[in-house]
């Protein structure tokens, strides 16, 4: 399980400015990807080849609050999500009331700690630091966010305290999330796939302290939803929600084979599942496109057709997405969802035959000569695949630069013509024949 790392701390102290150098230090930055939110506040990093996740609570919005309000919020959400807490605070400042504030609720989270004194940009600063022994949280790691100094040793001391990682149980159960914005029934369609007669093995508890992740067993097969349960609001927390909610399904895509993306099929498509789905397609998951509360349309004999083109029109990447239109109020479709998750997930773990594969390529260049492109014209001479979850091919070519997007897609529908790849992706990496 990757850990989690939050960084507070009071206003201007410097975290979003460490939370950059930390994802560039030593471009030791894995992928960082938006949440459903403008804020940049959720990112995938990596240091001394341990991953982990950041967040930032800088960008928290929280409306006519008290400034200690705002603080309180802002370490109450990080407490709840992180397994190692990064406090910063200001060496140029010193050390304030704010400052003691956060330590307090710190010291009764017992979780791990690194204490970073931030703006110590020359060694006359250095004795600054001391004053910060009085917040009992440990040494503190003089630092410099605006030069990079110390944030090495931060990264150091967070790697120690991050939780071991231990060797995962073999579990050949198919993992499915359940994704989307707010308020278009994820919750009921979990509760309604779960009430269709399944027998339910245990419940995981999850990387967070609300997310609980079901195992089951159905036709035979076993499966486990990866919760992405809500924030509930805990004490004093009047920060918009919305940013942590996508911090846990972003976690949830990580952790899937397949996830369902819901779309509520009275409001339509909008900007943020497009965020979500993004992120689920730029990790490479398997996805089945889920269009929730159909029975409250209004229908023709038109309306799925219309429907579907809309969604192809808008996600003209995701066409191998199966669609499928339910509703977990009145149970409509429910039952298809697990034979369609059991049959991506068949795609998403499929092995092509060698031998298969080059006649399919040797055949789609006979048949569609590549295009010219950067200086010269690609040639596949061989491919295999070198991997599943998804289906990773390799092709072996005279130059890969000169491979243009047009004519691996191309590529891509051959495959696909061939193969019942249904809703998994296909991933294509060109490599020079050596």
């Amino acid at each position: 399980m990757i850990g989690t790392v939050a960084i507070v701390g009071s206003p201007s102290v410097g975290k979003s400015t460490i939370f950059n150098r930390i994802l560039g230090e030593r471009k030791s930055i894995v992928e960082e990807r938006r949440g459903v939110t403008r804020d940049r506040i959720y990112a995938k990093a990596s240091w001394l080849t341990r991953d982990f996740f950041v967040i930032d609570t800088g960008g928290i919005e929280i409306e006519n609050r008290p400034f200690q309000e705002q603080i309180r919020a802002q370490v109450e959400i990080a407490i709840n999500e992180a397994n190692v807490i990064l406090f910063v605070v200001d060496g140029k400042v010193g050390l304030t009331d704010d400052d003691k504030l956060v330590a307090s609720m710190l010291h009764k989270s017992k979780k791990p700690i690194v204490l970073a004194v931030n703006k110590i940009d020359d060694n006359d600063l250095q004795i600054n630091i001391y004053d910060f022994y009085a917040l009992g949280i440990g040494d503190p790691i003089p630092v410099s966010g605006a030069h990079g100094i110390g944030i090495g040793d931060v990264l150091d001391d967070i790697i120690k305290k991050l939780p071991d990682e231990t060797e995962d149980i073999v579990d050949n159960s198919i993992k499915f999330s359940v994704i989307g914005r707010p308020n278009v029934g994820k919750s009921s369609l979990v509760n309604a796939i779960l009430k269709q007669d399944r027998v339910i093995v245990s419940n995981i508890e999850g990387t967070t302290r609300d997310a609980i992740d079901t195992k089951f067993v159905a036709n035979d097969r076993e499966f486990t939803i990866i919760d992405t349960a809500g924030l509930k609001k805990k004490g004093k927390i009047f920060e918009s929600v919305d940013k942590y909610a996508a911090l846990r399904a972003l976690k949830a895509i990580d952790e899937s084979d397949v996830c369902l993306l819901v779309i509520d099929a009275e409001k339509g498509l909008i900007d943020q599942d497009k965020h979500v789905v993004g992120y689920a397609m730029d990790s490479k998951k398997a996805i089945i496109i889920v269009v929730n509360k159909w029975d409250a349309i209004d229908k023709d004999n038109n309306t799925v057709k219309e429907f579907t083109e809309k969604i192809r029109a808008d996600y003209k990447f995701l066409d191998y997405a199966p669609i499928v239109f339910v509703s977990a109020l009145s149970g409509q479709r429910i039952n298809t969802l697990l034979p369609l998750i059991e049959k991506v997930y068949d795609s998403y773990t499929f092995d092509i035959k060698t031998s298969v594969l080059n006649e399919i390529i040797q055949t789609a260049q006979m048949m569609n000569e590549s295009p010219h492109f950067n200086g010269g014209r690609v040639k596949i001479y061989y491919a295999q695949q070198v991997s599943s979850k998804p289906v990773t091919i390799a092709l072996f070519c005279n130059e890969p630069t000169w491979m243009h997007f047009s004519y691996l897609r191309y590529i891509e529908n051959q495959i696909r013509d061939s193969f019942e790849l249904i809703g998994s992706p296909i991933n294509l990496v060109c490599r020079k024949r050596k």
